[in-house]
């Protein structure tokens, strides 16, 4: 995906690693491609992944899991908790 024969580096706005896009890409604007490079298929792609992580994401429990699956460390969930809220908040 990335063009490296070598090295499974992650590609696309949201940086799926090819075999994790195996599983979970979308075509999330149904253009009929499905394409990590593309904002509406990457971020159909990473819902379906964080929603399998987390299972019930209602509860920051379930929030948290998914987040941490995705980068398993406390501060990065602690800023995407930070920003998440402050989008939230803004819409």
């Amino acid at each position: 995906m990335d063009g490296d024969r070598r090295w499974d580096r992650a590609v696309g706005p949201l940086q799926f690693i090819p075999t994790t896009w195996a599983v979970y890409g979308a075509d999330g604007d149904g253009d009929g491609k499905v394409d990590p490079h593309d904002i509406d298929d990457a971020a159909l792609a990473a819902g379906r992944y964080l929603c399998r992580a987390g299972g019930d994401l209602s509860g920051s429990r379930g929030w948290s899991e998914a987040v941490l699956t995705y980068n398993r460390s406390g501060p990065y969930a602690r800023k995407v908790s930070r920003i998440a809220g402050r989008y939230a908040e803004a819409t």
